[in-house]
């Protein structure tokens, strides 16, 4: 009986085979793009697509290559665990598809870019650069280590199908369709598995409502339950989940994500249009909305068959990650098939971040080491790199999953990551494009010191978590457990018990407050301190006196309405052609030659209007 505890159905014969054919679909997308693209061997049409995507598929993708199997099984526990605050990401989404439309997109299209952190270089210095591309590297080959890690070691456990083998098997996809197929093959991949994640969620939520007696019963469990109190406005910034912590710091959390990290900003730059690119980040607002929303839904029905029963207090699973896997098993395990499309669901989400951040770090490696080292390389040698490239980096990926071993709550962790190495990078080029006076030394400085101070709360609050007054963990109950030896119920075990009963540690004195800031404010912090320093700095250092900078490299009134763009998509094209790809930094002393001032000046009149 579901919800009653004790040992769940394994994978049948027919799940094996859902779950094999959906995968082997989507490699097969990557052999079909490979083999219709085979004539088209450039560099930039292997990493951008050529330019020439339209806005729905990229929109689609750039939901699915964050929607990871993460968040397939890591945002339903945190309903089920937690309640639905998490739902107020609906406000952080928003905002970021407006910081990231209406600001970088123009600017990137403007200055025609490959690699995001080309722009680190146009507007200070080639140093800033490698240093920017080289934490981009970090950050995305240990966030990917995760992806692979998570979903395998939950489905591992309750499937029984190898875990280090699932992980090879996960790499091994992900690395013959991106080296294979290129950018276009993980746009229309990411596409299908994008239907396939939302297939696995309404799956959930269907048989859910049926085994519970509708939507209303799980919804009013819920609300009993506590799970439905999602505002609260408590200002306190060591709250893990309020109003402000996710409208404030999961938004420029998010941005940090969308505005400036390679693997979002390879796919809009990647539509053949502006507008298109804009219209595509909208349209994924959208799409994250639903996607949310579903595993909000598939969280809360999982409180609804288990608010008498909790696997794990009972110790059915071992981690909250394994709750949604648990679920699925239990509640669909007579219907053949279904399981394997969950568990496809799951992997869907892996392997489209896992591509698309295999296809990004391809990019960044070739456009900010490998061009500027070797410029002599011709188009065929550069698309052989980049699938050489799409090889290694696949096993790093991999091997990265060991060290994601060694992570707690899994959500948190990754959004985490995000925080620490984003949020000091998203204050750098907010300080290059609003900030004329702003020079490469401040830059620098400012760039390292957002990245300790985030580095070192994020690092104290991963050896000292905060207290459960602060996480705010809600209580479950294992009353309507069935003893598995014996018909009797096991006495209630509310969690909150069990955590107070653990033995406590010391703590040093910063555990309480500075390492118990909100995960979510990592970010925020790395902002701010990279800025209020980068501009501390080159007052100091006479930024302000510096030659007048390249006009195009700042964000203008224009840039700032939506759509606001007058003149038409061809002209901007052409602008981007005729505009020089790689320009000297700022302190560089041929850095505004009458060369570039004279085309300035031609195309003063387009550039305006744009």
């Amino acid at each position: 009986m579901a919800g009653s505890g004790g040992p769940v159905a394994t994978f049948s014969v027919w799940d094996y085979v859902v779950f094999a054919g959906l995968i082997l679909f989507a490699a097969g997308i990557g052999l079909f793009q490979a083999i219709r693209g085979r004539k088209e061997v450039s560099s930039e049409q292997f990493l951008l697509g050529g330019r020439q995507m339209t806005a729905v598929p990229v929109a689609l993708s750039l939901t699915a290559s964050f929607m990871s199997g993460i968040t397939v099984i890591g945002t339903p526990a945190e309903a089920y665990m937690y309640g639905t605050s998490f739902w107020l990401f609906v406000f952080s989404y928003a905002i970021m598809s407006i910081i990231s439309a209406e600001l970088f997109v123009p600017l990137f299209y403007r200055l025609g870019i490959t690699s995001t952190y080309e722009y680190l270089e146009m507007r200070f210095n080639k140093l800033i650069r490698v240093i920017g591309t080289s934490m981009y590297i970090a950050q995305t080959a240990l966030y990917t280590g995760m992806v692979i890690y998570a979903p395998a070691l939950a489905l591992n456990q309750i499937t029984g199908l190898d875990l280090w083998g699932v992980l090879v098997a996960t790499g091994a996809v992900c690395i013959i369709y991106c080296t294979l197929g290129g950018l276009k093959a993980v746009i229309w991949t990411d596409v299908f598995q994008m239907i396939i994640m939302l297939g696995g969620f309404v799956a959930v939520i269907a048989r859910g409502a049926v085994l519970q007696g509708g939507l209303g019963k799980i919804w009013n469990d819920s609300y009993y339950g506590g799970r439905l109190e999602t505002f609260s406005f408590d200002p306190d910034p060591l709250r893990r989940h309020s109003f402000w912590t996710i409208v404030v710091g999961g938004s420029l959390m998010w941005a940090s994500m969308y505005s400036i990290n390679q693997s979002q900003v390879q796919r809009y730059i990647s539509c053949r249009t502006v507008t298109h690119a804009k219209l595509s980040l909208y349209v994924n607002m959208v799409g994250l909305w639903v996607t949310v929303s579903l595993a909000m839904l598939s969280g809360l029905t999982m409180y609804s068959i288990y608010k008498d029963c909790d696997p794990f207090t009972n110790k059915d699973v071992g981690a909250s990650d394994q709750l949604l896997p648990y679920l699925v098993m239990d509640i669909l395990a007579d219907f053949p098939g279904l399981p394997g499309l969950f568990v496809a669901a799951a992997y869907s989400g892996t392997l489209s971040t896992v591509s698309s951040s295999i296809n990004a770090l391809v990019a960044v490696t070739v456009a900010d080491f490998l061009k500027p080292a070797f410029p002599w390389l011709t188009e065929r040698q550069q698309s052989w790199i980049n699938m050489g490239m799409s090889v290694f980096y696949g096993g790093v990926c991999i091997g990265m999953a060991g060290v994601a071993s060694m992570m707690g709550n899994i959500l948190q962790a990754a959004l985490s990551i995000f925080g620490m190495i984003s949020g000091p990078l998203l204050g750098l080029y907010l300080l290059g494009m609003f900030f004329r006076c702003a020079n490469s030394t401040g830059g620098l400085v400012g760039l390292i010191s957002g990245l300790v101070i985030t580095l070192w709360v994020g690092i104290g609050a991963q050896l000292y978590p905060p207290l459960p007054e602060k996480i705010l963990r809600l209580p479950l109950s294992v009353e309507g457990c069935i003893a598995q030896d014996l018909n009797e119920t096991t006495t209630m075990i509310p969690f909150s018990t069990v955590l107070q009963t653990t033995t406590p540690q010391p703590r040093p004195a910063l555990a309480d407050n500075w390492y118990s800031l909100s995960y979510l404010y990592f970010c925020p912090v790395g902002i701010l301190v990279t800025m209020i320093t980068g501009l501390s700095v080159s007052a100091i250092s006479g930024g302000c006196k510096q030659k007048k900078a390249r006009p195009e490299l700042f964000i203008r009134k224009s840039d700032l309405i939506c759509f606001g763009c007058r003149n038409s998509d061809s002209e901007v094209s052409d602008l981007i052609e005729k505009e020089p790809k790689h320009i000297q930094g700022l302190d560089s002393p041929v850095f505004y030659d009458n060369e570039i001032a004279l085309k300035e000046k031609d195309h003063k009149e387009t550039i305006t209007k744009f």
